[in-house]
């Protein structure tokens, strides 16, 4: 090796230092660890880019599909309020009022004495108006209150 070595070089070179033509070690073993902390950034990347969608899908979200566009969206414009606004979607719990609604108009179908799931399926100018009030050149007359006998009322002073 001090054969090859330059005149103006010092005689106590690093270990680092290769010879020429020898294989650089260290060079490798860097561009090893680049490689690695570059597909592990990205991995990290992709991880908290998606940290949104993995909430509103983990808890069972109504609103998890626009959450997962808002995603979309954010990571190929690059603005971050889309990313924002996904995460603030998949925190915040919304109301299941399609459910509570379907369960309302099962149970006035019930008490209309209508089969669950037919009371949409009628006509509505044929229907019989609610109350059983009739129509008379277009103004529907008020229904009457049921005829109440005395035993009704002596079971209505006891209970």
């Amino acid at each position: 090796m001090a054969d090859s070595l330059h005149p103006a070089a010092t005689h106590h070179l690093p270990s680092f230092i290769t010879a020429p033509g020898e294989t650089d070690v260290l060079m490798v073993i860097m561009a090893i660890v680049l490689m690695a902390a570059v597909l592990g950034f990205g991995i990290l990347f992709l991880r908290l880019h998606t940290l949104p969608e993995r909430i509103a899908h983990r808890t069972h979200k109504l609103q998890f599909e626009i959450v997962a566009v808002l995603g979309l969206i954010a990571l190929f414009t690059h603005m971050h309020i889309f990313w924002i606004a996904g995460l603030l979607l998949a925190l915040v719990d919304f109301p299941d009022f399609g459910g509570m609604l379907s369960r309302m108009a099962g149970s006035l179908e019930r008490l209309a004495g209508i089969k669950p799931g037919e009371g949409a399926d009628e006509d509505p100018e044929a229907a019989e108006p609610v109350g059983g009030a009739k129509k008379t050149d277009g103004v529907p007359e008020r229904p009457r209150a049921p005829a109440t006998s005395e035993a009704n009322l002596k079971e209505l002073d006891h209970a």
